[in-house]
């Protein structure tokens, strides 16, 4: 027992005179004290319901002033007492639930990342509320318990045991919702891989669909109504445990009320709708049983076995909150003479089990989008079986020459290849350039001048002569690399070069900047076809489409292009 089980009211000591008291080697000022209502328990306190200050050697006060103030006291309210059973216990299992936390967050990465573009049926946010709860859980459950270091500690009653039942009644709810999410989810993940195959195989306004939008409604409904008969209240009668008869007259009575015992029952209204969504689930996603006996079966064979473990588990924790209701010596509001087994089995063990459960499940399962895309592929391969198609090797392409396209980064590494840095990169830029001066010479003798065959010549009209006589201007200008910033006359420029390799002794256009001006090429060019077309008028139109003044193409046949 404490040495708060006792609390009698005691005469104040005598002093030196009637104004005066001796209290444990310190002269007090009796008519201060009687002037302030102070008065001394057996507890070792004086209080004066508004102020505590201890009594017991070595906190006693040093002295009283005239107002009130006391010197050199202490508190009543202060953590002066060593760690008990209730707080060590409450120290190891803050520590597994910090070590839960961890966990499920690397959980909640490995599950909530995306693989797949997001469906409007199935958002993201979904597979990731049981993570949520867990941490929330986790949370809670810390709070608690490290408030519950200062439930132990305090050598009366404050502030602690109202945070530390609090977050307990929190990690309850959320626990709740743990599960609840958990199932709600398989649920979903199950209709996923039911309409991955054929989108329309369901329909968006049926039964089913009313049914699974509105049952969480229903479900977090009861939820926050246990929420809100819980939490908003006044916690002050909570905090009378400073004697046994205040205990009995105020803090057991708050304790076991009927809000706690209705919101108590508000959590097996929540039970009892993750059971239903379940049975739910299984009957629209999976195959069905004829029976009664035989549908029970597959109502348990259906179902994952982490939630075979986690319902019980939820089941005992909603039992332990209704024993609470009716017994206060079992409940974690009792802070001087609770059952320690009961309070953190039932208390706080099937909450860390839960979390326990999760984690394990959750990084034996794979990601959701990875496994649908396996799923996939598994189809894929059996209809390419069924229509006979073999998938080719990897290196079938490299043997065959089936090489994908150059991206641009491989094309500009090509390129620095071919130019080199440095005084070699000089060289080879001259080298580049005595090669398209040689080629320029070879195109000025033409190849219908040297007697060369020529692949392909441009088009003539038969009934000009004018038109069919060939361009005797000057070849086209070696092409140079566009510096510019126009992508339009950059391929200009690149059809202009293709065009002069093809067709060498064809006119080139003339370029963006020199459009408007008239070279002397160009004016002699002009000139000749003047004089051509006066002879062509006087001697008549050829119609053959050949020059008359240089010799007799010869042209290759169109097979051999």
């Amino acid at each position: 027992m404490s040495v708060l089980n006792l609390r009698d009211v005691l005469p104040f000591p005598g002093g030196a005179n009637s104004s005066d008291i001796f209290l444990n080697g310190q002269h007090l000022n009796l008519t201060t004290l009687e002037y302030w209502n102070y008065t001394l328990f057996s507890n070792g306190t004086l209080s004066n319901n508004s102020w505590c200050f201890m009594t017991d050697l070595p906190f006693t006060p040093g002295a009283v002033l005239d107002n009130g103030t006391f010197i050199n006291a202490t508190s009543c309210y202060t953590p002066m007492k060593a760690i008990g059973t209730r707080s060590a216990i409450g120290v190891g299992y803050a520590v597994a639930f910090g070590i839960c936390l961890i966990l499920i967050l690397i959980n909640l990465a490995r599950h909530g990342k995306l693989y797949l573009p997001v469906e409007k049926r199935f958002y993201p946010i979904g597979r990731r509320w049981q993570w949520y709860w867990g941490c929330f859980v986790c949370a809670a459950a810390i709070i608690g318990l490290f408030f519950g270091i200062d439930v132990d500690r305090y050598y009366i009653q404050d502030i602690p045991i109202v945070i530390n039942v609090f977050f307990w009644f929190l990690m309850q709810m959320g626990t709740t919702a743990l599960v609840w999410e958990a199932v709600r989810h398989w649920g979903s993940w199950m209709e996923r891989q039911f309409i991955d195959p054929n989108p329309f195989v369901l329909h968006d306004t049926d039964r089913r669909w009313l049914f699974e939008f509105w049952i969480p409604l229903f479900f977090y409904f009861w939820l926050w109504m246990n929420f809100f008969l819980v939490i908003p209240r006044n916690w002050e009668p909570i905090i009378r445990q400073r004697s046994p008869q205040q205990t009995i007259e105020q803090a057991e009575p708050a304790a076991t009320d009927g809000r706690f015992k209705a919101a108590a029952f508000m959590l097996v209204i929540c039970w009892c709708t993750i059971i239903v969504s379940i049975w739910h689930s299984i009957r629209h996603y999976e195959p069905r049983n004829r029976g009664w006996f035989n549908r029970t079966i597959g109502f348990l064979g259906y179902m994952p076995f982490r939630f075979t473990l986690e319902i019980p588990l939820l089941l005992a924790l909603v039992a332990y909150q209704i024993l609470c209701s009716f017994r206060f010596r079992l409940s974690p509001l009792n802070a001087e003479d609770t059952n320690y087994v009961a309070m953190y089995l039932g208390g706080y063990t099937p909450s860390l089990l839960i979390l326990i459960i999760q984690i394990i499940d959750g990084f034996m399962r794979p990601n959701e989008d990875r496994e649908l895309i396996r799923q996939r592929r598994v189809r894929g391969e059996e209809v390419n079986r069924q229509l006979g198609i073999t998938k080719k090797p990897a290196w079938w392409r490299r043997v065959n020459g089936q090489l994908p396209p150059d991206n641009m980064a491989d094309q500009v590494l090509r390129n620095v290849r071919e130019v080199g840095g440095g005084r070699p990169t000089a060289r080879h830029v001259e080298a580049l350039a005595e090669q398209r001066a040689a080629q320029i010479q070879e195109g000025q003798t033409g190849p219908g001048r040297s007697g060369a065959t020529i692949e392909m010549n441009e088009l003539r009209r038969a009934n000009s002569a004018a038109s069919s006589i060939r361009a005797r201007g000057a070849p086209p200008p070696p092409y140079t690399p566009y510096t510019g910033k126009s992508g339009q006359r950059k391929e200009e420029r690149m059809v202009q070069a293709a065009a002069g390799l093809l067709f060498p002794n064809s006119a080139t256009p003339p370029t963006g900047e020199d459009r408007g001006r008239t070279s002397e090429g160009e004016t002699a060019e002009t000139q000749q076809r003047l004089d051509t077309s006066e002879r062509s008028r006087s001697t008549g139109s050829t119609g053959s489409g050949l020059s008359t003044t240089g010799p007799p193409q010869q042209v290759r046949s169109m097979l051999d292009v």
